[in-house]
């Protein structure tokens, strides 16, 4: 009896030790994920995978894999969808609203003009410091986000969690995105791109009609966005709230909306047609989502994403 409890006691070490360095890799797979290290990543899964085989490492294995796949393919593109504009070339003409057609799905651009703005909040979190004044060309932006029906008419298939033909599209990728552009561009002839980060929240703050407001359109978000309070805890039809200065729609929740930058710091310089920083490990995301609080869903707030993952909060808004 002696022997058979110290054989046990053993067996039991070997499989916490087990445990202990399951963990530990997987822990270290999900750290190197998160930054964008993407092989070194898959590396750390597929140890702990040999260790439990059929457990958490093989999901993560999987999502490794398409990761990799995903970033492989679009380094793979010699023409991006979106060439930044030249900083020492300011175009602030007006310009009108625009409508489009992508296989039989139409959709409206809003004309911003160009303008200087304070570019995130003193009043905000750390990463909404420090205030830079930003210059901006005239653009277009989409008076709501992608919808499910124009993504399926431009891809063939909808990924969405919550269905529906005028719900935004979400579970996309910021790879995702750029794929998705790149056929749209395809289909219409068009220069169509993801909004850089300045120009998203110039829009979202009103442009050259801002009134201040906290939120896009209003100070009482309840007016002009679905969010934790009113969701029900789920996305809703695009452009059921009130739209915001420039009438643009949904720029404060529902889902989030990725932008063409990476993630950084902000410059305490004066910014001209700003692109973000040259590189990084994460995209940025605009907005808040049909999840979040009211504070996460001020113009100024900011969030980061892995550029392969997706989720069903997270959505776009196109650019041109």
């Amino acid at each position: 009896m002696k022997r058979i409890t110290v054989i046990l006691i053993a067996l039991f070490a070997v499989l916490y030790a087990m445990a202990d360095v399951y963990s530990d890799m997987l822990n270290a797979g999900i750290k190197a994920y998160n930054s964008g290290n993407y092989q070194k990543a898959l590396t750390f899964f597929n140890k702990a995978n040999e260790q439990a085989p059929k457990g958490r490492a093989a999901l993560w294995v999987s999502k490794c894999k398409k990761a990799i796949k995903d970033r492989n393919q679009h380094n793979n593109v010699t023409s991006q969808p979106y060439k930044p504009p030249t900083p020492s070339r300011v175009n602030q003409e007006p310009l009108s609203n625009r409508t489009f057609t992508a296989n039989g799905v139409s959709f409206t651009m809003v004309g911003v003009q160009g303008g200087t703005f304070q570019m995130g909040s003193n009043d905000g979190a750390d990463w909404e410091k420090p205030v830079p004044s930003a210059t901006l060309s005239s653009y277009y932006i989409g008076q709501t986000e992608v919808t499910q029906a124009l993504w399926k008419a431009v891809m063939g298939s909808n990924p969405s969690y919550f269905k529906g033909y005028n719900l935004p599209v979400e579970q996309v990728s910021w790879n995702d995105c750029q794929t998705f552009i790149r056929n749209l561009n395809q289909l219409t002839g068009e220069n169509f791109r993801l909004p850089t980060e300045a120009e998203w929240e110039y829009a979202a703050k009103g442009g050259r009609r801002s009134r201040g407001f906290t939120y896009s359109g209003n100070t009482n978000l309840d007016y002009v966005a679905w969010y934790w309070d009113n969701s029900g805890r789920k996305t809703h039809p695009v452009a059921t709230k009130s739209p915001n200065e420039l009438g643009i729609y949904d720029m404060s929740g529902n889902v989030w909306e990725l932008c063409q930058d990476w993630y950084g710091d902000y410059s305490s310089s004066a910014q001209t047609n700003s692109t973000g920083p040259a590189s990084g490990s994460g995209r940025v995301a605009r907005g808040g989502c049909w999840y979040n609080n009211a504070a996460r869903c001020r113009t100024a707030n900011r969030n980061s994403v892995a550029p392969a993952d997706t989720y069903n909060f997270l959505g776009l808004r196109l650019a041109r």
